[in-house]
Formats: C-alpha cells, structure tokens, sequence
C-alpha cells in the first residue's frame, strides 16, 4: 500500500505541493450520465463503454505525469472502478505509487444509459450491501484498494448506529485500509462530528472524511477542521460545484465576485476554486472532477495561483445558504 498522504499542518496549507495535493476523481467519465454542467462539450458524442475507458485512461496517464497520486472512484460510477483497475494493471510503476480511494452504498442503476432512467443511483447503507460490493471492489482493485468510504451519509444514516456494519468495516480497518465516509446534504457539519464519535472497541472507526466543500457552499469547514485537528484525512469532493464555478458556466450575479478576481489575477475561475479549496488548512486533498484532458491542465494551474486574504475575503462572497446550494443540486439534470 502507498503511504497515505500526510495531513497538512494548519499553518502551511501549501507545504506539500499542490499536485500532490490534488486528486482526480472518476465520477465524470465513469458512466454516460452525470450532473455536471457542459456535458454535451466534455464528452464524445458516442458515449460508449470504450470511448469512456479511453477517455478515463488518458486522463489518469495525464494526471499522474503532472504529479497527482491520489484516485477516487466509487461503486456507482457507472465503470469506473473498471476502468482504473486495468489502467493499474497496465501501469505497475504508477500502480504502486497511488493511493487508491473507492466508496460503497450507492449501487448504480442506470444500465449505461443517459435517459428513461428512474434513478441512476439507488442508495443502501446495510452490511448487506457492504459485503455484496466490498466483494465486487475488492474483485476489481484487489490490494491496490486504500481507501474505501461509506458513499453520501447523512445524520441519520445506519452507517452512523449500525452495529454489525461497524464490525465490518472495523475488520476492514484492520487488514490495513482506510476507512471513511463521504457526506452530502446542508448537514454536512453534523454528519462529520457524529462520524468522529464512532468507535469500535474504542477505537475510532471513520478516519477519512470526504465532503463537498467549493466557493457556494461553505458550511461544512468548521467540522472538517476539527476532522482534520483529530488527525481524519480530509478530501474536498465537487471543489468546482459540479461545473457551476467553470468558466463557461460562472456569468451570473451570483459569481460575480469569481470572475472580479480571476481578471485580477489573470486565473482561470476553475483553478481559483480549486485554488481557494486547496487554502483551507484543514484539507489534504482536492478533487479535480476533469472529464478532458483541457480541463485537467486548467484545473492544475491552480498551483500557480497564489491567493492573498483579500482575495480570499472577496471570494467568500459567492457562499450560498447550504439548503439554497443543495437544493440547486438536486435540480441539476443526469445527462
């Protein structure tokens, strides 16, 4: 297993450079369908199982020349588990410098379509569901598994209470890998203190935490301090709001104050809301959700953006109420 990254101590957010810092996510070029914006733009207009493979292999040859050693998938992104699993096997050097993270309670359901989709998803947090695809992971991953996180828990989640799910991940903790949990929903917060409260055997059961934490919704970072504080890897997941902070797609009034600052730095707004993300003390690791190889470059400039308090303080403005974010979220269409 790689070394886990080390956490970023508070006063030096940047001590470890930022493609280090940087993960790449897999949730975008996994499966057909997704929710971020300007999919028609990003993806090729025959969305095959082989075009996405293509497509997911180029990105993690690219991502891994510039530095990035951290990679996230999940069992519901479609094939995406698939896909970074024969780039591994392809790529033993690569393979055994990367930290590998997946995650498990959401079981995808679309069948490799984009519409006439009841749901894409379907959500489950029981032991049942566990074994079923801890199997179907470790099937795919094998050791190269690091990482694995219960998928978007919220405060009354049974991955909170359960008792015998608790036995089976404690017994995962114990072979080695880093167990979690990614959050989702205006209570991020609440999800994350009741998370560190969990022990087995006194011991402390979630050591990782992913959470969604970008430029309109801030709510979250008090509780990922104190994750972080209590020695909790802390991952930063949809930094640029599902595309919402993209260049292409920030021209409202809401993001305003992005794009007054990127012209004052002459940054792309999707490297400062990477850049802004990677500033908290408390965050090990960014996300990049890039679904091309354009967007990747762009999104890893965020290393030559250097942010001042004021810059910080101006960008602090586009934060949204954390019920107005996530209930734009959910209107977002899988296309």
């Amino acid at each position: 297993m790689p070394t886990e990254p080390e956490p970023v101590p508070a006063s030096a957010p940047a001590a470890r450079s930022l493609p280090a810092r940087v993960g790449l996510g897999t949730a975008a070029v996994g499966r057909p369908g997704y929710i971020n914006l300007g999919r028609a733009d990003d993806l090729p207009a025959e969305r095959t199982v082989e075009a996405l493979r293509e497509r997911t292999h180029a990105l993690l040859d690219a991502a891994f020349a510039a530095g990035v050693r951290y990679l996230d998938t999940a069992r519901s992104y479609g094939r995406a588990e698939e896909f970074l699993a024969q780039w591994l096997a392809t790529r033993p050097e690569a393979a055994a410098q990367v930290t590998v993270g997946s995650k498990w309670g959401y079981t995808y359901t679309a069948g490799w379509r984009t519409s006439g989709v009841a749901a894409h998803e379907v959500k489950e947090h029981s032991a049942r569901v566990f074994d079923r695809q801890m199997r179907e992971s470790r099937a795919l991953l094998g050791s190269h598994l690091d990482v694995y996180l219960v998928h978007s828990v919220v405060p009354d989640s049974p991955a909170l209470t359960d008792r015998v799910l608790h036995g089976r991940l404690a017994a995962l903790a114990a072979e080695g890998v880093r167990v979690g949990l990614s959050t989702s929903g205006p209570a991020q917060g609440d999800t994350v203190r009741r998370a560190l409260d969990v022990t087995v055997e006194g011991r402390p059961l979630f050591t990782a935490v992913q959470a969604t934490w970008n430029l309109l919704e801030t709510s979250a970072a008090p509780a990922l301090g104190e994750a972080h504080a209590a020695g909790r890897l802390v991952v930063v997941k949809e930094a640029m709001a599902n595309g919402r902070l993209a260049g292409r797609n920030a021209t409202g009034p809401d993001t305003a104050a992005l794009r007054a600052v990127a012209a004052r730095t002459a940054a792309a707004p999707d490297a400062l809301a990477l850049a802004a993300a990677a500033a908290q003390p408390w965050a090990d690791i960014v996300l990049s959700g890039a679904a091309t190889l354009d967007q990747l470059a762009s999104n890893l400039a965020a290393a030559e953006v250097s942010l001042t308090p004021e810059d910080l303080a101006a960008l602090g403005a586009l934060a949204e109420p954390a019920e107005t974010y996530w209930r734009t979220r959910a209107c977002l269409p899988w296309a």
